[in-house]
């Protein structure tokens, strides 16, 4: 075995022990994963169900009653009938409901002769959350649609063999927001897992000056970082093999994707978040201050510029181009392919090229600043 060999060796059987004695490292990289994947998972939701609508009906034909039994059947509405406008809005500003829905007492018998008055029934939304709004305007609107439909079908109002529009959603046929974010999640999991695992144990390195030791061994400074990265690659590998077993398992997340396409990209993600931590730490020397640019380096871009919550195309022009500097945004792209589209070599092989550039020069900055010299 030649002494480069015997030297990268030894260096990983001593970071090996120093895992198995400190085994906060192994805390980073299971047990906060599995934390922020459970919180994030069951806590972030852009789904709506059960929203209360209060209905204020001052008809009572049959048209309306029927429009209350196309209310009642939809899962995502919980209908809370009022007396009276009054108590409505009451409901409405206390917070009891978020919206208010009135048939007016002519209601039932402008629909009978539409021709001549139009029948229009008033939705009042709360707005203060624009996007909760939107959602139960549309659960409003899709009631009344079903509701229409019905009774053109049985007052024979539309021509037969009419334009009929069918609807299929792919990729997500459940339109649940769970298979859109937790694979997004897995990027803010591996960001602040693959940094913190270097960035903290090496601070502390520093702190205690076991670093000094090791700048003064005869090993390249090249076999010293690719002894660390090695070691806690073995680690964010398996963080992110939890990861994916949570999401399939737990949320119930589909993986449509092949494992050797998932585990290159991560593999290039996590190359990248490691060499990040090296980096800070290297420039921090200090346990506070690395954990602090590690959060601030990762949580933030992984959360806003990712396109994990907010979608980039939404965004100014100006920000979507800063976007491209961070990774996770790569990252992110390429798993929730996989996860909900497949192998789409078309989306994927951009993104791992993005990947592949940003582990490079994480991985160049990182030996550039890391010298044999303690000032």
């Amino acid at each position: 075995m030649s002494p480069r060999l015997q030297r990268l060796r030894g260096l990983v059987r001593k970071e090996v022990w120093q895992i198995l004695r400190d085994p906060s490292a192994l805390l980073i990289a299971f047990l906060l994963p599995f934390i922020l994947l459970i919180i994030n998972g069951f806590g972030l939701s852009l789904d709506a169900h059960r929203m209360k609508l209060a209905v204020v009906v001052e008809a009572g034909a049959a048209p309306t009653r029927s429009i209350e039994q196309a209310l009642d059947a939809s899962p995502y509405l919980a209908v809370e009938w009022a007396p009276s406008g009054q108590a409505a809005r009451r409901a409405l500003e206390q917070g009891e409901v978020r919206g208010i829905l009135t048939l007016r007492q002519d209601f039932a018998a402008k629909l009978a002769r539409p021709a001549r008055w139009p029948a229009v029934a008033q939705l009042a939304v709360n707005a203060t959350d624009p996007n909760t709004a939107r959602l139960l305007q549309g659960y409003v609107t899709g009631a009344f649609s079903v509701w229409l439909q019905d009774v053109a079908t049985e007052r024979a109002l539309t021509p037969g063999g009419g334009p009929v529009l069918e609807t299929r959603y792919w990729y997500n046929p459940q339109l649940r927001s769970t298979d859109f974010i937790v694979p997004g999640v897995i990027a803010l999991v591996m960001s602040m897992t693959g940094t913190l695992l270097t960035a903290l144990i090496v601070a502390r390195e520093w702190e205690r000056g076991t670093m000094e030791s090791m700048l003064a061994s005869p090993a390249a400074m090249g076999e010293l970082v690719g002894a660390k990265l090695g070691t806690y690659f073995v680690l964010g590998m398996g963080s992110m093999a939890m990861s994916v077993l949570i999401t399939v398992f737990v949320f119930g997340v589909p993986l449509h994707g092949s494992l050797g396409a998932l585990g290159l990209t991560a593999a290039l993600f996590l190359v990248f978040t490691l060499a990040q931590g090296l980096f800070i730490s290297t420039l921090a020397r200090n346990q506070f201050v690395a954990a602090q640019l590690a959060f601030i380096t990762t949580m933030l871009p992984a959360i806003m510029l990712s396109g994990m919550l907010f979608d980039i195309a939404s965004m100014p022009r100006w920000l979507q181009w800063l976007t491209y500097v961070f990774p996770a945004r790569y990252f992110v792209a390429a798993v929730q392919t996989l996860f909900l589209a497949g192998d789409v070599w078309s989306v994927l092989l951009p993104n791992l090229c993005g990947l592949a550039i940003a582990a490079a020069l994480t991985v160049a900055a990182t030996l550039a600043v890391t010298h044999r010299r303690l000032d």
